[in-house]
């Protein structure tokens, strides 16, 4: 009894000591989150009501800047665009790495060669792999007479083939975790039953691959709708066809590259309306995510 009480007295004094020294570690962390998120995030929020060229300048007009966002056609191009591409990109990725992951889960001779190879696309930075790609894909259609940059569907379907091989092996290591959890027994009462290697994969295995899913579908729709660096470097948003009223819209331009785009316009409202179309965008993220994550999350398996 006297052990087990000094045993108490030496836990509830940890706790203490770490109770009283833990605002001497968290606080440089909150405070560098508070100076370098929260209050940008507000100061954003603030300056899409406002006209302005300097923050210093910033002028208050209002919903101004929104109106103008939702009637920019460009910008409800780049949104439409941006949707297809995640939806596309969302689903072909995620089949793939799980593909690709059940097949190395499998046993197979170097296994972990294959997964380092497939692995090291997504330490390429995005900047430089537009550039690489777009080399790759001219020197094919050149063969045609046409070139990336010419044609919409090239620039969509190269930019689906560009995140897809950067992409499938970093969601690739997420699924090998959540298969390599999935419990030895009910593979084994599985085959016992008689089960198929299909109905073991649909019935036991993917259910229980479930919070990798969640996970990989999170990373696939965000990083999707965020894309910047691929889109500006393998097309731009090129080509782009002219408006009757004289403006013109890349046809290939993400709501990134759009906001982008229209933050280093000429006109005199445009970092006001790029602000709100970033407040919008953000808006769009946050709830496509978490709308998502509570849809995929009901069907985990509790194990």
């Amino acid at each position: 009894m006297i052990a087990l009480g000094n045993k108490l007295r030496r836990g509830n004094s940890i706790i203490r000591q770490t109770r009283m020294w833990s605002p001497l570690f968290m606080g440089p962390v909150v405070a560098a989150f508070a100076i370098g998120f929260v209050w940008p995030f507000i100061q954003g929020i603030y300056l899409s009501f406002c006209k302005f060229r300097l923050i210093r300048d910033a002028k208050f007009i209002g919903l101004d800047n929104y109106a103008k966002a939702l009637r920019d056609a460009s910008f409800r191009h780049a949104f439409w665009y941006t949707a297809l591409f995640a939806i596309v990109s969302l689903v072909l990725i995620n089949v793939l790495a799980f593909a690709v992951a059940y097949a190395l889960t499998q046993g197979i001779k170097g296994s972990n060669l294959y997964r380092t190879v497939f692995f090291m696309p997504n330490l390429i930075g995005g900047i430089v792999l537009g550039y690489i790609w777009s080399m790759i894909f001219d020197g094919i259609l050149s063969r045609y007479e046409t070139s990336i940059l010419m044609n919409s569907k090239y620039g969509f379907w190269g930019l689906i083939i560009l995140v897809s091989w950067q992409q499938i092996g970093y969601m690739m290591i997420i699924y090998i975790a959540g298969l390599q959890a999935v419990p030895e027994d009910m593979l084994e009462a599985a085959k016992i039953d008689g089960a198929t290697k299909w109905q073991t994969l649909f019935k036991v295995t993917i259910p229980n691959v479930m919070p990798s899913i969640t996970i990989c579908t999170f990373l696939g729709l965000t990083n999707g709708f965020k894309l910047f660096d691929q889109n500006l470097a393998l097309t731009a948003g090129q080509p782009f066809i002219i408006q009757p009223d004289g403006s013109s819209i890349k046809t290939t331009e993400m709501l990134a590259l759009n906001i982008y785009n229209t933050f280093y316009g000429s006109g005199s409202t445009s970092p006001g309306v790029a602000q709100a179309k970033a407040v919008l965008f953000f808006i769009l993220v946050a709830g496509l995510g978490l709308l998502q994550l509570s849809y995929t999350r009901k069907r985990e398996v509790q194990q």
